[in-house]
């Protein structure tokens, strides 16, 4: 049985597919029902004739209709989370690794030339607090 709450919740799509059902119905047929199942049968029936059971069936497949739809689009949803969980993961792990990576690299480079290295860190502190200081400067 069809509850007025879940008439309501789905009132936009259940009107519209029942205009397309039975092309007589207008918005001001369907406007009389006022969300109550029962004058929403009613109207159908006075204006089409057809079956209590017949309208109610159809009514009852439309909400099904929308909870499959429901269904599908949150299954789709949580497997696309699924899929951006492990694209970001595998990221982060990929950064890890190069991370890690880069500085052993700088790590050897140190050891193996430490004088030309502490030259470039040296030189590279200077340049570095003299831009921050031209800047400092023009405000």
């Amino acid at each position: 049985m069809i509850t007025t709450q879940e008439l309501k919740g789905h009132w936009n799509e259940v009107s519209g597919r029942l205009k397309e059902r039975w092309g007589q119905l207008t918005d001001s047929d369907l406007n009389r029902a006022e969300g109550s199942v029962e004058q929403l049968v009613g109207v159908v029936q006075q204006k089409t004739g057809a079956s209590r059971q017949e309208i109610e069936d159809c009514v009852e497949g439309i909400l099904a209709d929308g909870a499959n739809t429901i269904d599908r689009v949150t299954q789709m949803a949580a497997e696309y989370s699924d899929q951006v969980t492990a694209a970001a993961s595998e990221a982060y792990c990929n950064a890890t690794d190069n991370l890690r990576a880069s500085y052993e690299q700088a790590g050897e480079t140190v050891r193996q030339k430490p004088m030309e290295s502490l030259a470039t860190a040296f030189g590279v502190g200077l340049i570095s607090g003299v831009v921050i200081s031209l800047m400092m400067r023009s405000r």
